[in-house]
């Protein structure tokens, strides 16, 4: 559905004010989409996120500093989200044997057990193929790409 329909509104300065619009809204769709995937296991997007990052360093181990710099949203509290993962099982903490200032943090049989799950029930391109083509999807990304810089 065009943008205009879905906010009830064609009253955009231009096509530049129109495309911020239109990603707001879409991050917002994509996020309560996702979101209810993640509930159903407990987990937010951040979690899923971090979680997502360990098991790309599986079997090898992570920082705090790394996962906060991979992480999406750059914002989120990182320590707290391990803290929360940890309580749930689905990561362990330890303290790196080189460096003992260091604290490493891995995904657990039961995290690596969880994505695959969710991995089994959720496909992206599930949710999106409806309304994209393979080569739009790509001419997307390639856009959001541009427009990042």
């Amino acid at each position: 559905m065009r943008i205009d329909d879905e906010i009830q509104s064609s009253n955009f300065e231009d096509n530049y004010h129109k495309v911020v619009v239109n990603i707001a809204y879409t991050e917002g769709w994509l996020s309560n989409t996702l979101r209810l995937h993640f509930e159903k296991f407990n987990l937010t997007r951040q979690q899923f996120n971090i979680l997502r990052i360990l098991r790309g360093q599986y079997p090898k181990p992570a920082t705090i500093n790394i996962l906060k710099e991979r992480m999406i949203d750059k914002m989120s509290d990182a320590s707290r989200i391990v803290d929360r993962l940890i309580q749930k099982e689905l990561i362990t903490r330890c303290t790196n044997s080189k460096d003992r200032r260091a604290v490493d943090i891995q995904i657990s049989e039961k995290g690596l057990d969880t994505l695959a799950k969710m991995d089994a029930e959720f496909k992206t391109k599930d949710f999106l193929q409806n309304n994209l083509t393979p080569e739009e999807a790509a001419q997307l990304s390639d856009l959001l790409d541009k427009l990042r810089g």
